[in-house]
């Protein structure tokens, strides 16, 4: 541990600016060298979503001072784009994590010590509403305190534009400059509650945004006729401890589902998570208790989203009477291709219709788009990518955006929302099994029938978790290893071209680099194989992991899943073998 990292330690475990119980909990790890070396060997880095990190004291922790110092290094980017801009006051909501509720009213309480006004959520809501409101408040900037789907132990800090949508990169690098330009954090200071409700600085919202938002979402409920029909359909939902409680139970019911059954265990906000190792619906372990009560109810469906309310997994009851859980993707193309059928059918799908996806999910997306004259775009892994799409696009252009998703569980409908919303997913997702209920089929039917039209997918995401320092610097390590050798030997599946989205290069059959346009630089590296499989490399924005995604199509789903295994058990330990 070096010198300057030891005076760090020494400065936040005696220095009166730093509360009794942060001194307290450093001073419990004093002759622990690594543990304070990963306390404050770096600041926690602020990407381009924002913060997130473990709970804890330190600089590299998730605390009041390192949210007040984000806070800080945001005000100076709002108050630096003039006081017309800056005055529209920045919108703040939280989930049901630890201490969410607190760093939500420190933001605040930052912001409206440089004048900026704050709305404040005066409950958890989820991060599908915190984008609402800004675009309802007409506000600069929002913040959502929240560490997503991650396991109880972290929280996190993601920055919004005034577009709805996550900080774009510019932007974002101007707030990560501003941040970086704050020397010591004991200069960052923020007003009180009462100070700051007085001046007009702090303001709270709450049932009235509520009633706005169900406002937006029911004109997209596209067959209220079946939910008539199907209305004791049941569903079985659960929050996972989460922020998506309150508005996927009264969407539902207030389309006219009668019959969902709420997971008793999982219905309140619970930091703990004490049901589920880690809230991520994505998981059949984390939907197991929601999957126990649907088999005793028999029920038709299971939804889950998690603790921020912006991804939803599913569940189907099979003929037999078990369940399966359907994957990102197929959620996601379920969903398009309902949205689009529908529309189609009632002839209210513009022409100059677009959907989005990104790199990384499925292939089967494109061959939905053109059957239903729609174009799909394709971004970097990212909601506010789809978003920027949505507003170039639709809202300042003269397309019609239809319908967005990502293979990690999100998904939108509509342009009142420019992040993933879980509440949005649920309304259609109980729409469409309502649907194919009253049409006398099935969700598993329908996708059935969507793989023989337009063939079959195996797909997976493998993930190599590699905490702290080290983590990092190996990850790092197997990238540039992975650049720098710009092939990789497969055997049997050779490589036909590389995407290099850091170098925005495509390098086809080891042959001269063509530029990669329309796309921002990203740490990522997508393989393409013989016909449209392929796999990607990237490390993750939001969590210490190096993620590997894989596609295998074709027309008889036994040899895609085939082609999968063999070529994830390649690719994964060549990897791991980078990572050494």
């Amino acid at each position: 541990m070096d010198s300057a990292t030891r005076e760090l330690y020494r400065l936040w475990s005696t220095d009166p600016y730093f509360d009794e119980s942060t001194r307290s909990e450093l001073l419990s790890i004093a002759g622990r060298d690594d543990e304070i070396e990963e306390r404050f060997y770096r600041d926690l880095e602020f990407g381009t979503g924002g913060l997130r990190g473990i709970l804890g004291a330190g600089l590299n922790r998730m605390n009041v001072y390192t949210v007040a110092k984000a806070t800080e290094g945001f005000a100076r980017y709002l108050l630096s784009e003039g006081e017309a801009f800056y005055k529209r006051g920045v919108a703040i909501s939280y989930d049901s994590r630890r201490d969410s509720d607190r760093f939500a009213l420190v933001t605040a309480l930052v912001f409206a010590s440089h004048g900026i006004p704050a709305f404040l959520s005066d409950e958890l809501r989820p991060t599908p509403m915190l984008s609402f409101a800004v675009r309802r408040f007409g506000a600069a900037a929002g913040v959502m305190i929240t560490a997503s789907h991650n396991p109880a132990k972290y929280n996190g800090y993601k920055t919004y534009g005034e577009d709805g949508g996550q900080m774009p990169p510019e932007a974002a690098d101007k707030v990560l400059a501003a941040f970086r330009s704050i020397d010591d954090i004991r200069a960052v200071r923020w007003t009180g509650q009462a100070e700051a409700e007085a001046a007009g600085l702090l303001h709270r919202f709450g049932r009235e945004l509520d009633d706005s938002y169900m406002a937006a979402l029911k004109p997209l409920s596209i067959d209220p006729g079946a939910i008539s029909r199907q209305a004791g359909m049941k569903i079985v939902y659960t929050p996972l401890h989460g922020a998506g409680n309150k508005p996927v139970r009264r969407i539902l019911a207030e389309l006219g589902f009668r019959n969902v059954l709420v997971v008793p265990e999982q219905e309140k906000p619970d930091p703990a998570f004490p049901t589920v190792a880690f809230p991520n619906p994505e998981e059949r372990s984390a939907l197991q208790l929601a999957i126990s009560l649907a088999e005793r109810e028999t029920a038709d469906l299971v939804i889950a989203t998690d603790p921020d309310g912006d991804r939803m997994g599913i569940a189907l009851r099979e003929p037999d009477g078990t369940y399966s859980v359907l994957s990102g993707n197929q959620i996601g193309l379920l969903l398009m291709e309902y949205v689009l059928s529908a529309r189609k059918a009632s002839d209210t799908l513009p022409p100059g219709s677009f959907c989005v996806t990104t790199i990384v999910s499925t292939q089967l997306a494109d061959a939905i788009g053109r059957t239903f004259g729609v174009e799909v775009l394709r971004t970097l892994t990212g909601f506010k990518f789809i978003a920027e799409k949505i507003k170039d696009l639709d809202e300042n252009g003269t397309m019609h955006f239809q319908f967005g998703f990502e293979e990690s569980f999100g998904y939108l409908c509509g342009t009142d929302v420019r992040d993933k919303d879980a509440v949005v997913a649920a309304m259609l997702f109980a729409e469409l099994a309502a649907a194919s209920r009253d049409a006398g089929s099935s969700v598993r039917a329908r996708l059935l029938a969507l793989n023989e039209r337009y063939g079959y997918a195996a797909e997976d995401t493998v993930s190599i978790t590699l905490e702290g320092r080290e983590g990092v610097e190996r990850i790092a390590g197997a990238m540039r290893r992975l650049r720098s050798e710009k092939a990789l030997d497969l055997g049997g599946a050779p490589v036909v071209a590389i995407d290099d989205y850091l170098e925005l290069s495509r390098t086809v059959c080891s042959k001269a680099s063509i530029r990669i346009e329309g796309f921002p630089p990203s740490d990522v590296l997508r393989y393409s194989l013989a016909g449209d499989d392929w796999f990607c490399v990237r490390p993750s924005g939001t969590e210490p992991k190096l993620k590997i995604y894989f596609g295998c199509y074709g027309p008889v789903e036994t040899e895609c899943r085939d082609r999968l295994a063999a070529l994830e058990e390649t690719v994964v330990g060549l990897i791991r073998e980078r990572l050494a």
